[in-house]
């Protein structure tokens, strides 16, 4: 039986270049505690970028 992945939330947010640093630190630091965080452009507005927190 394969691992399941399970989004908690997703929130909508301005956009900014070190925002990647953050979601490295909160994926390094939380591995062990089953969570997962995700960084995505907004497809509509490349101004804004979706974080996503995922419990593995």
């Amino acid at each position: 039986m394969g691992n399941q992945i399970e989004t908690l939330t997703k929130l909508k947010i301005s956009y900014s270049s070190d925002l990647y640093k953050i979601v490295d630190c909160l994926n390094r630091t939380l591995k062990g505690e089953d969570l997962m965080f995700g960084l995505a452009l907004d497809e509509d507005n490349d101004e804004q970028a979706i974080f996503t927190i995922y419990r593995t």
